[in-house]
């Protein structure tokens, strides 16, 4: 069956008066999924906006195309916030996980998700990139790796529901 799940995320960033790090949502994630193809809960899936079709990682030595792909990417941009709602849909069915000897679920049982951001340094002329994820502590800073300018702050994890 089709299973969407929405995720959203918030940072705070410095305000638009300091020097721009043109900061932005790269249009990839990470997030962890029960294949039935493979078999196996929790699986760490790799998803890239436009394709049509995800990468699940599987076990370490076998990668594999996986029902699912982004269906939404929308990117908000306050005075002093940078917002990221997206879709994911993915193809799911029950099955047992004979190695971890348990039930897939809809949405994996302990759900995470990786965002990564790229940005732009104006004093060096160079790119740099880091990226949030839901089962970290908070508040984490972001500096920018080639002049220490402060990017970002991220005070909440981000959200992942399964919509009905």
């Amino acid at each position: 069956m089709l299973r969407t799940v929405e995720i959203t995320a918030e940072l705070t960033s410095p305000p638009r008066s300091e020097q721009s790090h043109n900061l932005h949502w790269q249009r990839t994630l990470q997030l962890s999924l029960d294949c039935f193809i493979c078999g196996r809960t929790g699986r760490t899936t790799r998803f890239e906006h436009g394709e049509e079709h995800a990468v699940c990682t599987g076990d370490r030595s076998a990668e594999h195309p996986a029902a699912a792909r982004i269906a939404g990417f929308d990117v908000t941009s306050g005075r002093d916030r940078l917002m990221l709602r997206t879709v994911v849909d993915y193809w799911w069915a029950p099955f047992h996980d004979a190695k971890r000897d348990r039930p897939a679920q809809a949405l994996t049982r302990a759900p995470w998700v990786r965002l990564p951001l790229g940005y732009h340094c104006p004093r060096s002329q160079r790119t740099g990139s880091f990226s949030i994820q839901s089962n970290v502590v908070r508040p984490v800073s972001e500096a920018c790796a080639h002049c220490a300018d402060p990017l970002a702050t991220d005070t909440r994890s981000p959200g992942i529901r399964l919509l009905p």
